[in-house]
């Protein structure tokens, strides 16, 4: 927006005008064509391979069993997220297909 602006000009464009301003055709200007050079494509340069990217990971110490108050076992899953909460879920998730009981003792990072 031009800052440049008087209070008419201001008040036409936010009130509208009563009566249309005569609009002023301007003749694009048509500078010098610019020149256009074909030059090869060099040859395919072989792709170095990418260093393994740092994958956040979360270890989530799990106590599981099949009997209540019975015997029981530590169960340590790793999950590929920052998030603690997703990390317990997905632990959680996967020790319930195998164990009837589920405690989480804890969820560090790795």
């Amino acid at each position: 927006m031009n800052p440049d602006l008087t209070e008419a000009e201001m008040r036409r464009a936010l009130f509208g005008d009563a009566e249309p301003l005569p609009k002023v055709a301007v003749p694009p200007e048509q500078g010098p064509a610019p020149e256009v050079v074909f030059v090869n494509p060099s040859p395919p340069v072989a792709k170095k391979k990418a260093a393994k990217a740092f994958t956040p990971r979360l270890k989530v110490t799990l106590r599981v069993g099949n009997e209540f108050e019975g015997k029981t076992f530590e169960l340590i899953h790793e999950a590929d997220t920052l998030s603690k909460l997703l990390a317990e879920q997905e632990a959680v998730k996967a020790a319930r297909k195998k164990y009837r009981y589920v405690e989480v003792l804890s969820v560090k990072s790795m």
